[in-house]
């Protein structure tokens, strides 16, 4: 999984503890709509839990009470889980939308990521990955399962038409080390203590390497960091 940090004057990813979160569930699917409130109710999240089998539905919701978190399906229907997050968006809602894929359909998500979406996980990925996703979202970040990293990366390359390894030649290398610590999240303060230089100075190399690479922010990014083998993992 990768958990991408949110703007923050202070180092590091800091899943701090949060109040009882009120959490929204869309899908169509009632087992499924069921089985995800039980999870988010129980501990470590105890979540106060309203469900949807609708989107228009839970869209109102969203719209007129105090929701913490929203669980959207990407086919939810009427309106699909990108429709929703676009919408919510467009009428400056804050609320963070955690969108869920069935198997099969991860590569869809790459638009989702592309606009911002708190997160982005497959139905069926491993529970403790998805709870430790789930609080980072809480907490300001976002969380994208490491089910949908290879469809991300391979949608975030094949649409460029390159190769990252070879493209990577031309960062510095001073630029690469960097690259690779955003692959790590560390934070613009982490990655300035590491290398001894100034926030500002961090900023610059970054937009020097989403210029270089064509990159559109530090999701993408990290997904190249991954993709080039520069995480160590």
């Amino acid at each position: 999984m990768i958990v991408v940090p949110a703007p923050s004057p202070s180092p590091g990813i800091e899943l701090q503890a949060v109040e009882r979160v009120e959490a929204l569930i869309i899908d169509k699917q009632p087992l499924f709509l069921a089985a995800l409130a039980n999870l988010l109710e129980a501990p470590p999240l105890s979540a106060r839990v309203v469900t949807a089998l609708r989107s228009d539905v839970g869209l109102d919701i969203a719209r007129t009470q105090a929701i913490g978190v929203v669980f959207c399906e990407l086919r939810a229907e009427p309106i699909s889980g990108v429709e929703l997050v676009r919408m919510l968006a467009t009428e400056g809602c804050a609320t963070p939308v955690v969108l869920l894929a069935d198997d099969g359909d991860e590569p869809q998500l790459a638009a989702a990521v592309a606009m911002n979406v708190a997160g982005a996980f497959s139905k069926s990925s491993p529970l403790d990955e998805f709870l430790v996703g789930v609080r980072a979202v809480v907490s300001g970040h976002r969380a994208i399962g490491s089910g949908l990293l290879v469809h991300l990366i391979e949608a975030s390359t094949a649409s460029r038409g390159y190769e990252p390894k070879r493209f990577a030649g031309r960062l510095s290398p001073t630029e690469l080390a960097i690259l690779g610590m955003i692959g790590q999240a560390l934070s613009i303060p982490d990655i300035a203590a590491n290398r001894g230089i100034s926030h500002k100075t961090v900023r610059n190399h970054l937009a020097k390497i989403y210029r270089k690479l064509e990159l559109h922010g530090r999701t993408e990014a990290m997904l190249w960091a991954a993709r080039m083998g520069l995480t160590g993992s």
